[in-house]
């Protein structure tokens, strides 16, 4: 791995030791590859409107026209046009598209990485459809062939391929949950033989927020469910889904639903990580090519049915609330009354943002940018975006639904100097149930 930076001295980093040729040969086949019906149609649609701008954190915080989200397709554009487009044998012949050079890949790096938090906000702005949040994460499927993704996140990926999650090996990963089950005084099960629900976890449960998995225990084990926690398919969050690395992602998937049946569960239950929703509820079925032998729902999903059936009650805060839509979960994923639902149950006066649900800034970390730290400038300025909207909201509470989104506003709120506390949907919900 070795950190460089181009001509015009734009920050990259390049895996293995591969000629340039190589590595611009190989983006160029993934891309090509990835040029499906419904990509083709998007590359063909857009009308150079630039509607998409204005709903770009990067763009709106900096005013830079190289973050527009059209700007960041340029190179598979570019290769569209080249090597797939209709009019591509006449471009060759000519010579009106050139190849897709070495160094533009390089200087797309930091765009597609650190630039983009694939929130999909773009992708609803656009007049014509066009899903600009897939095709970049597309993109990136080509920069990880070519050995060309941001370091930290090629780390991340080899130790998921060594541990089975970025955070621990999975030989660690009962230890973590009994250690927590011992320090919050709540039983767990773990690796049970025979289950109803498995329950999965992402990097920060694992770390920052231990809490957390002895908080949905907590809940299963109020309601008497048959669950449990799972060495062999524990891991949601997914790397490869952020990365590129479609076998990574095709891998930990089926790890995930294969253990699931082999212990005869009918649901997994998603930990509050809004990728792991867009790998896992919407992306599996790629892998099985059929309806999914079991069932998908993010946690925020079961905590809503398990408050709308009557299996728990809660207690009533009385307090004033501000929600963060995590942007996979709410835009992409279209979970977006289940979280409002939790918080009436809980006696949250819910105060809106002026852009929310669909409509919901980013964070400013998805897509993999949290963990980028090359990233982190851009990322900062992002956040002042999300910091205004919660000064606006004069709420006592401001709660999201994803571990990752509350590093990012933590973080964010940290570097801001600024003393507000992010709080966890789940975390309130398991503080607040009754006798």
């Amino acid at each position: 791995m070795t950190a460089k930076t181009t001509a015009s001295g734009v920050a990259y980093d390049v895996q293995g030791d591969r000629a340039d040729t190589e590595r611009r040969d190989a983006a160029m086949q993934a891309f090509v590859r990835d040029f499906a019906r419904t990509a083709a149609i998007h590359m063909e649609s857009c009308l150079r409107c630039g509607m998409c701008a204005n709903a770009c954190q990067y763009y709106v915080t900096t005013g830079e026209p190289k973050y527009t989200p059209i700007n960041k397709l340029k190179p598979f554009e570019q290769a569209y046009n080249r090597h797939v487009g209709p009019f591509a044998p006449i471009y060759r012949l000519l010579g009106i598209k050139s190849n897709v050079s070495i160094e533009m890949l390089q200087e797309w790096e930091s765009l597609l990485f650190d630039a983009c938090s694939l929130c999909g906000r773009c992708t609803l702005a656009c007049p014509m459809g066009i899903d600009i949040s897939e095709l970049i994460k597309e993109a990136r499927h080509g920069m990880y062939k070519a050995g060309l993704v941001p370091d930290r996140l090629e780390l991340m990926d080899r130790t998921t391929k060594a541990w089975g999650s970025p955070a621990t090996p999975s030989d660690d990963f009962a230890d973590i949950v009994r250690d927590a089950s011992e320090e919050n005084g709540v039983p767990v099960n773990i690796d049970l033989p025979k289950a109803d629900y498995v329950v999965t976890t992402a990097p920060a449960e694992l770390t920052e927020h231990t809490k957390a998995l002895t908080d949905v225990a907590k809940i299963l084990n109020k309601i008497g469910a048959s669950w449990t926690y799972s060495s062999e398919g524990f891991e949601a969050s997914n790397i490869g889904y952020i990365n590129g690395d479609l076998d990574l992602q095709e891998k930990m998937t089926r790890k995930m639903i294969d253990n699931a049946i082999a212990i005869g569960a009918h649901t997994i239950i998603l930990p509050e990580c809004g990728h792991a929703y867009g790998a896992a509820r919407w992306e599996a079925s790629r892998w099985y090519g059929k309806k999914l032998p079991v069932r998908i729902i993010h946690m925020t999903e079961f905590l809503a049915e398990v408050v709308a059936n009557g299996k728990i009650k809660l207690k009533t805060i009385g307090e004033t609330t501000s929600f963060h839509d995590p942007c996979q979960l709410g835009r992409r994923g279209g979970v977006i009354q289940e979280p409002r639902a939790v918080l009436k149950a809980l006696g949250l006066e819910l105060k809106e943002f002026e852009d929310h649900g669909e409509l919901g800034w980013c964070c400013g970390g998805g897509g993999g940018v949290v963990s980028n730290v090359r990233a982190d400038p851009l990322r900062f300025k992002a956040f002042e975006i999300k910091r205004k909207q919660v000064e606006d909201a004069h709420a006592q509470h401001f709660v999201t639904a994803c571990g990752q989104c509350r590093i990012t506003l933590t973080l964010g709120a940290k570097h801001a100097k600024w003393d507000q506390k992010v709080e966890s949907l789940l975390e309130l919900v398991a503080d607040n149930l009754e006798d």
